[in-house]
């Protein structure tokens, strides 16, 4: 690895291309540029014209020769499988899903959140945690754990005052997918955290169902790439939910959270296009692996963050 720099969020949902760009002009003008290849997978790149509308933004700013440009599940795919083809759901800030034939035919999803039918995510954990906390509070629903643990972390008395809070702009709303890793650890005992918990392991496997239904590759053997925060965290329960959907979608699934975060599989994108030899996938997921080990936990996770090596 030459390079490695974290820059600030570059969502072009929420900055724009253009300012999404310049987060990455500084990363690149740190590791150096020009360069021969540049692979840029990002998160909120949804459609291909938002796909070719970054790419020619990259282009006019010269940071390689050639610019390769895709949504940032093909890392998570990339990062988890040398097959180069499978399913990837990521679930980090948000749910998203790709999955790729082995003669290149493409499922992919919107993922604009629940707009498109999404849930799932930090935000959306948190944010049920919230809901069942006041509802298990005003007698709505069950009794849960959530109802004092919830508005603990905030510093907060009661589900009804983190309402309040939230309600007036004292506590933002994105600060909610900080809840995540609280909902994992409290799914063990409480069985409201743990419907969470069960939910979004449905909506993973919803994800893969529709998207191997749609190419055709319920029979095949198939490596179905798990990677973000949420699916990377170790969460058995999750995870023991994702393995037993996929069973009943097809018989050769097999759930692979992927061991390296999303920028490996750019990486090794970038090295598929130069056919480097075994060593040098080995010094790249090494390299990065080391650079990136101390970046962020689930709730880290939920703030986009995009870099470039």
């Amino acid at each position: 690895m030459l390079g490695f720099a974290r820059g600030a969020l570059s969502h072009p949902h929420h900055i724009g291309v253009e300012a999404s760009a310049d987060v990455l002009d500084e990363l690149a003008a740190r590791v150096g540029t020009p360069a021969d290849l540049a692979v840029l997978f990002v998160a909120g790149l949804d459609f291909p014209d938002e796909e070719l509308a970054y790419e020619a933004e990259a282009g006019r700013r010269g940071w390689a020769a050639e610019i390769v440009v895709g949504n940032d599940t093909f890392a998570v795919l990339r990062a988890g499988t040398d097959r180069g083809w499978g399913v990837a759901v990521t679930c980090g800030a948000g749910i998203n899903c790709i999955a790729v034939a082995p003669d290149g035919r493409q499922a992919r999803f919107p993922s604009l959140g629940s707009i498109s039918g999404d849930w799932g995510g930090a935000g959306d954990v948190g944010l049920a945690a919230v809901s069942a906390a006041c509802r298990s509070e005003d007698g709505r629903s069950a009794k849960t754990d959530l109802e004092r643990l919830v508005p603990g972390y905030f510093g907060l008395a009661s589900p009804g005052e983190l309402a309040r809070a939230v309600h007036t702009g004292n506590v933002p709303w994105r600060r909610l997918g900080e809840l995540a890793p609280l909902v994992f650890g409290a799914a063990a005992t409480d069985a409201v955290a743990g419907g969470i918990v069960d939910r979004l392991a449905s909506e993973c496997v919803a994800l893969v169902r529709a998207a191997v239904s749609r190419l055709d590759l319920a029979d095949s053997e198939l490596d179905v790439v798990l990677g973000g925060g949420l699916l990377q965290s170790g969460n058995r329960q999750l995870l023991a939910g994702i393995e037993a959907g996929l069973r009943e979608v097809g018989p050769h699934l097999s759930a692979r959270p992927a061991a390296s975060r999303p920028i490996v599989g750019a990486a090794l994108a970038a090295l598929d296009r130069f056919e480097a030899g075994p060593d040098a996938y080995e010094r790249a997921r090494a390299g990065l692996d080391r650079a990136t080990a101390s970046l962020g936990d689930m709730a880290g996770d939920a703030a986009p963050v995009t870099e470039l090596p």
